[in-house]
């Protein structure tokens, strides 16, 4: 009992590997099978030809036969035309003989014959058969070529849409967001850029203004300024055009 489990199970693995490579190229299966046929059917048709070898020599030994039992029929008629009845006899008694023998190879032809012509169909309906099989072959290649090429190309459409689910899809998200980060960093480096600007536009504001009052100091102290214009004059920049000609006019007076 155990052994039969054992092998129950052995057989239904090897079943299992074999229905595997079965099914892994059919095609080269199908042109196996069809190869294996043609070998079959070369080795019956090497046996029809034997067969009908056989079919010939069974009909010349009829047609020598027949020769033979019209010979005899001549001749036993001939020796009874003559009157010698003795010699008739024999050959009558070979004439039935031979006539027995010759109904025998006859029958055997017959059925040789038939025989022949029965595997003849045989062989021929199964040439026949291959031819097809050998057609569906090519035809179910080129299908499944075709099948799994337009497959791919499925595939290949789906992935040209773009979408997010697709390989296409997510790179593209990756490029948006390295041009969306490219962006960013220019934008961050103008800002950054307008910045420093303005600190330099206030920074040298600051140096003339203190040039300014460095070289009124030294004006001031080469005589070349009084101390009462310049507070008169910074005032006057402080307070406006207007108000700044209003206390010229009145200095002058």
């Amino acid at each position: 009992m155990i052994l039969g489990k054992f092998w129950s199970a052995f057989r239904a693995q090897i079943n299992k590997i074999a229905n595997v490579f079965w099914e892994a190229d059919p095609i080269a299966q199908m042109q196996y099978e069809h190869d294996r046929a043609v070998e079959q059917l070369k080795e019956g048709r090497q046996g029809l030809e034997t067969y009908r070898a056989l079919v010939e020599r069974v009909a010349r030994q009829v047609a020598a036969g027949k020769d033979h039992v019209q010979k005899l029929e001549i001749q036993t008629k001939e020796y009874l035309k003559a009157g010698q009845r003795e010699a008739a006899g024999k050959f009558a008694l070979e004439y039935e003989k031979a006539k027995k023998d010759l109904a025998a190879n006859e029958q055997q032809l017959n059925l040789h014959e038939e025989a022949y012509g029965n595997n003849l169909k045989k062989i021929q309906h199964a040439t026949r058969k291959l031819g097809e099989v050998r057609e569906k072959i090519q035809k179910y290649d080129a299908d499944l070529k075709m099948s799994a090429a337009e497959a791919e190309v499925a595939a290949l459409a789906q992935s040209f849409n773009l979408d997010v689910t697709t390989d296409f899809g997510q790179l593209e998200q990756v490029i948006q967001g390295k041009i969306d980060k490219n962006r960013a960093r220019t934008r961050v480096a103008a800002d950054l850029s307008q910045e420093g600007i303005e600190s330099i536009k206030a920074e040298e504001s600051v140096e003339k203004a203190m040039a300014e009052e460095a070289l009124k100091g030294f004006e001031i102290e080469l005589g070349m300024r009084s101390p009462e214009t310049t507070k008169l004059a910074d005032s006057a920049k402080d307070l406006g055009p207007a108000v700044s000609e209003k206390a010229t006019q009145t200095t002058r007076s």
